[in-house]
C-alpha cells in the first residue's frame, strides 16, 4: 500500500499541470536534480552546464508558480491521498487570496472575525447611505411640488426592487456567496454616486422674488413661478435609479451574509454575529439621519419685496449633500478588494457544517428528501414549497409587523418631536437619529447576545419574541401620557381676541397687509401668542440687533409685558417659538427609546427560528421568503400608512399662489400622539399574534411527529431501512 501511494505521488509530480502533495515535495526535487546532474557533470563542458543551469531555472520557475498559485488543487490531492476512513473531507476549504494570488501572510486574516470586520463596514456604509438619501428626499419633497407617482418613485424604488430580485440572489447566489459580497460592495458605492450626482454643477445664483414678512400696504407679490424643474427632474431620475442600486446591493448583504455567518460559526454563536451585523445596519442609518440632518432647510421670509440671488449658503448646501454621498462610495469601495480576498469555505467550515448535520430540529416533511435544482422551475417549485410552510409564513409577518414600528419610528418621529415639543426641523431630525441609533442598534445586538448566551431552542426563541413584543406594547402605551399641551395660534386656535374667526389666519388687524401663507415663519409675541408670520401679527418693521430677529409696532399684539431693546424701542415679538412650558422631553425620550429597544429584541430571533426550521439548503431561500413578505406587508406599505395618519393630524397646510397644496404647517398635537401610538400598538400585537400561532403550529407538529430527522438527511436509503 505504501508502494502504490508512493508510486502515484510520482506520476503525479510528471504530469505538467499538477503538484505532488506536501510531503513528497519537500523531499523528490533534491534527489532528481542530483539524479540528472551527476552524470552529465563528468560528460559534458563547461557550455554545457551552463545550458543545464539555464534549463534547471526555467524549469523551476513555472513550477515554482504552479506551487504558489496552485495551493487548493495541492490540498485536494493530499486529502485523496492520505483521507482516513471517517475522516472529515475539507478538500472544499480554500486559502485567503485574490484569485490565483495566493499569500502565505493572509490566512492569519483567513477566518469569520476578520470576514465580519469588513462585511460591518460595508453594512454599515449602507445604512448611512439610506438614511442620507431619507432625509434628503424629505427636504426636497418639502421644497417641491411633487406629484404622487414621483414621491412613491423616491420612497418605494429601493422596496421594490429589492423583492423582485431577492428570490433570484438567494436561489443562485447561495453557492458563491463571497462573490455576490463583493458585487453588493460595488452597487452600494455606485448607488451612493448616483444620489450625489444632482448635487453636483447646480446653478444656484438664481434670481427669485422675496416674500414681505411685515405688514405694509402697498406689497409686490410674486406671481406663480413655476419650480426648477431642471433640478426636480435631474433629482428624480437620479435618486430613483440610486435606490434601485441600492436594494439590490443590499439583498446579498441580509440574506446572504446570515447564511455565510451562520456556516463559519457554531449554532449557538450565530445570533451574536448576526446581531452585530443587524446593530451595525441601524448605527448606519441612524448615522445617515444626523449626518444629514444639519443640510435640512428650514423656510425663511425675506425682509423686503426685491430681487433676491442665491447666496453663497445655498450652494454650500448643494455641495454638502455631494460630499457625503460620494464619502460613502468610497467608503462601501474600500471594502471590495478585501471581501474578494475570502474564500466561499472558510477553514474550519466543513467540521462546523458536519456538527450541526448532527443537531435534530423538526421541519416540514415536504422538505426532508427534497432535491434542488438549478433552473427556473426548481426555483418556482422551491419557492411554492415555502410559502405553504405556515411557521414560516408566520414568522415572517412577525418581521414585517416588527419592521412598522422602526418605519414609523424614522418616519413620524422627526413630525411628533417638532411639533409636541415645538423644536426646529434641524434639532427634531438630530435627536430622533440619536434615539434611533442607540436604541433600534442596542436592541439588536442584545436579541442576538441573549438568544445565543441561553443556547435557546425554537420553542424558546419564539417565546423570547412574545415576552419582548408586550413589554414593547407596554411601554407604548404610557408615550401616550408624554404629550404637551397645544399653544395658542392666532387664527388656530385663538380668535385675534375675539376679532378674528378660528381657521382664518386673516382678522380685521392685518387684513390690510396682504400677507400671503406659503411660508411658514411664526413669531412668539409678548402676549404669548403664537402667529403664522409678522405679516399676520400686524409688525410694521423689524430689526436685527441680535441674532434673533424683533419686530415692532404690530397692529395684533396689544397686551403683555412691555420690554424695551437697546436702542429704547419696545419690541412687540421676537422670530421663535414661545415657550410651551413643557418638561417632558426627556421622559418622552426614555420611553421611545425603551420601546425600540424591546422591539429590537425580537430582529434576531426571528432570523434564527426561520433558518433552523428548513433544511440547511434551503435557508438563503427562507430568507428569501421572508424579505418578499416583509418588503410586500412591511416596508413598502409601512411608510405611507404612517405619512397618511401624520396628514390626517394636520390642521393648517400651506397652499402657495399657483394653487398648490404643499407641506403641513401646523398639527393637531393630541391627534398625532393617538395615531403615531395607536398604529405603532396594533403593529406589535398583530406581532404577538403571528408568534404565538407560530409556536402553537411548530409545537404541534413537534409533538405529532414521531420521527424527527436531521436537519440534512445525506442517505435516504438508510432512513427507508429503518422504517
Amino acid at each position: 500500500m505504501p508502494e502504490d501511494v508512493a508510486r502515484r505521488s510520482e506520476d503525479q509530480y510528471e504530469v505538467p499541470g499538477r503538484v505532488e502533495p506536501r510531503e513528497a515535495a519537500r523531499a523528490r526535487p533534491a534527489k532528481d536534480w542530483r539524479a540528472r546532474e551527476s552524470p552529465k557533470s563528468s560528460k559534458s563542458s563547461k557550455s554545457s552546464k551552463k545550458v543545464g543551469k539555464k534549463y534547471r531555472y526555467l524549469r523551476l520557475l513555472p513550477e515554482a508558480l504552479i506551487r504558489f498559485g496552485g495551493f487548493r488543487k495541492r490540498k485536494k490531492d493530499k486529502s485523496s491521498v492520505s483521507k482516513k476512513p471517517g475522516e472529515l473531507d475539507d478538500s472544499s476549504e480554500q486559502p485567503c487570496g485574490l484569485g490565483c494570488l495566493v499569500s502565505p501572510c493572509c490566512e492569519c486574516c483567513n477566518n469569520i472575525c476578520c470576514f465580519m470586520v469588513f462585511y460591518c463596514i460595508l453594512v454599515l456604509c449602507q445604512g448611512v447611505v439610506f438614511g442620507l438619501t431619507d432625509v434628503s428626499i424629505g427636504n426636497v419633497q418639502r421644497e417641491y411640488s411633487l406629484k404622487t407617482i414621483e414621491k412613491l418613485a423616491l420612497e418605494l424604488s429601493y422596496d421594490i426592487s429589492s423583492g423582485l430580485v431577492v428570490m433570484f440572489i438567494a436561489f443562485y447566489g447561495d453557492r458563491k456567496k463571497v462573490t455576490w459580497f463583493v458585487a453588493s460592495s460595488f452597487l452600494i458605492g455606485l448607488g451612493s454616486l448616483l444620489c450625489a450626482l444632482p448635487f453636483i454643477n447646480e446653478e444656484k445664483n438664481k434670481s427669485k422674488v422675496g416674500i414681505e414678512d411685515i405688514c405694509t400696504e402697498i406689497k409686490v407679490v410674486s406671481g406663480c413661478q413655476s419650480s426648477d424643474a431642471s433640478f426636480q427632474s435631474k433629482y428624480l431620475y437620479f435618486i430613483t435609479l440610486g435606490q434601485t442600486m441600492q436594494g439590490i446591493a443590499g439583498m446579498p448583504l441580509y440574506i446572504l451574509g446570515t447564511t455565510f455567518i451562520d456556516e463559519n460559526v457554531a449554532t449557538h454563536s450565530t445570533g451574536i454575529y448576526v446581531g452585530i451585523a443587524e446593530c451595525m445596519s441601524m448605527i448606519g442609518y441612524g448615522m445617515g439621519y444626523v449626518i444629514g440632518a444639519p443640510l435640512v432647510k428650514v423656510p425663511e421670509n425675506s425682509t423686503s419685496a426685491t430681487n433676491t440671488t442665491g447666496t453663497n449658503g445655498s450652494t454650500e448646501w448643494l455641495w454638502t449633500w455631494w460630499i457625503r454621498f460620494l464619502s460613502a462610495a468610497l467608503v462601501a469601495w474600500f471594502t471590495l478588494i478585501p471581501l474578494s480576498c475570502f474564500p466561499h469555505n472558510m477553514p474550519g467550515s466543513t467540521r462546523i457544517k458536519a456538527a450541526k448535520r448532527k443537531q435534530r430540529h423538526w421541519f416540514d416533511s415536504k422538505l426532508k428528501d427534497l432535491q434542488v435544482g438549478t433552473s427556473i422551475k426548481d426555483l418556482c417549485a422551491v419557492f411554492w414549497i415555502l410559502m405553504k410552510n405556515p411557521v414560516l409564513i408566520c414568522l415572517s409577518l412577525s418581521k414585517a409587523t416588527e419592521y412598522l414600528v422602526i418605519i414609523g419610528a424614522a418616519e413620524f418621529l422627526p413630525i411628533y418631536l417638532e411639533n409636541q415639543f415645538m423644536l426646529t426641523p434641524p434639532a427634531a431630525t438630530i435627536l430622533a437619529g440619536l434615539v434611533l441609533i442607540p436604541g433600534g442598534a442596542l436592541g439588536q445586538l442584545l436579541g442576538g447576545i441573549i438568544a445565543s448566551t441561553l443556547e435557546m431552542s425554537c420553542k424558546a426563541l419564539m417565546r423570547f419574541i412574545m415576552a419582548t413584543s408586550v413589554i414593547s406594547l407596554i411601554l407604548l402605551m404610557f408615550i401616550t401620557l408624554v404629550r404637551c399641551n397645544p399653544l395658542q395660534f392666532a387664527g388656530i386656535n385663538e380668535d385675534y381676541d375675539g376679532e378674528g374667526q378660528l381657521g382664518n389666519l386673516t382678522a380685521p388687524c392685518n387684513e390690510k397687509c396682504r400677507c400671503s401663507s406659503s411660508v411658514y415663519s411664526s413669531i412668539c409675541g409678548r402676549d404669548d401668542i403664537e402667529y403664522f408670520s409678522p405679516c399676520f401679527a400686524g409688525c410694521m418693521y423689524s430689526k436685527a440687533l441680535t441674532r434673533k430677529k424683533t419686530y415692532y409696532n404690530c397692529s395684533c399684539i396689544k397686551e403683555g409685558l412691555i420690554t424695551a431693546d437697546e436702542e429704547g424701542d419696545f419690541i412687540d415679538a421676537r422670530r421663535e417659538k414661545c415657550d410651551a412650558k413643557c418638561y417632558k422631553l426627556p421622559l418622552f425620550v426614555a420611553f421611545i427609546f425603551s420601546t425600540l429597544v424591546f422591539s429590537g429584541f425580537s430582529g434576531v430571533p426571528i432570523a434564527l427560528t426561520i433558518m433552523r426550521i428548513v433544511p440547511v439548503q434551503l435557508r438563503s431561500l427562507a430568507l428569501g421568503v421572508c424579505y418578499v413578505v416583509l418588503r410586500i406587508f412591511g416596508t413598502i406599505p409601512g411608510p405611507s400608512i404612517f405619512k397618511m395618519s401624520g396628514e390626517n393630524s394636520c390642521i393648517f397646510r400651506d397652499v402657495n399662489e399657483c394653487g398648490y397644496t404643499g407641506r403641513c404647517w401646523i398639527y393637531n398635537k393630541t391627534r398625532m400622539a393617538y395615531l403615531f401610538v395607536g398604529i405603532s400598538f396594533l403593529c406589535k400585537l398583530c406581532t404577538i399574534i403571528f408568534t404565538t400561532t407560530a409556536f402553537f403550529m411548530y409545537k404541534r407538529q413537534v409533538n405529532e411527529s414521531t420521527d424527527i430527522p436531521n436537519i440534512t438527511v445525506k442517505n435516504p436509503k438508510v432512513k427507508k431501512e429503518r422504517n
